[in-house]
C-alpha cells in the first residue's frame, strides 16, 4: 500500500505531522517523528500527551511527511490507530532518538529530553495502518 518511491520519507529522518481529532471534532496538529514496520507506520509520543487521548478516544489520524528540500514532493496517510503499547516503546523512542539524531550512542531520555522526565512520562508506540495513501512528486 505504501508506494516505493516515497518510503524514504518515512524511513526518515523527516519529521512526520500527524493530526488527530480533539473531542470538540476540531484537528490537533503536532511533528512527530516515524519509521515503519512493512506497511504500518509507527510512531512514538508519552501516555500523558494529549495526542494520545485524542488518538484513544479517535483512532483516526492522518500523516503528512514531506521532503524539506523538496516540498513538492511529500506523502500523505490517512489511517487508523491499530495499536498503542508502552511494551517496547521505549526501545522504539530510542531508535527513532538515533536515526533522527543520526547517532547510534544517544538515547531519548538523557541525550533528547533530560533523564529525571523518566520518571514521569511513560513512552508509547503507536502503529498506524494506512487505509489511503495520497502521494505528490
Amino acid at each position: 500500500m505504501l508506494p516505493r518511491s516515497h518510503l524514504d520519507l518515512i524511513d526518515g529522518p523527516y519529521t512526520a505531522i500527524l493530526t488527530t481529532v480533539m473531542p470538540d471534532g476540531q484537528p490537533q496538529t503536532t511533528p512527530v517523528w516515524c519509521n515503519r514496520d512493512g506497511d504500518d507506520v509507527l510512531i512514538n509520543t508519552m501516555h500523558s500527551f494529549r495526542k494520545a487521548a485524542h488518538m484513544r478516544a479517535n483512532p483516526r489520524v492522518t500523516l503528512l511527511i514531506y521532503d524539506p528540500a523538496n516540498p513538492e514532493r511529500h506523502i500523505e496517510i490517512r489511517g487508523l490507530v491499530a495499536e498503542m503499547r508502552e511494551d517496547g516503546a521505549l526501545e522504539h523512542l530510542d531508535q527513532l532518538t538515533q536515526l533522527y539524531m543520526k547517532r547510534p550512542d544517544v538515547y531519548f531520555f538523557g541525550d533528547c529530553v533530560p533523564e529525571t522526565e523518566a520518571a514521569t512520562h511513560t513512552p508509547i508506540r503507536i502503529r498506524i495502518t494506512p487505509q489511503r495513501v495520497r502521494v505528490e512528486g
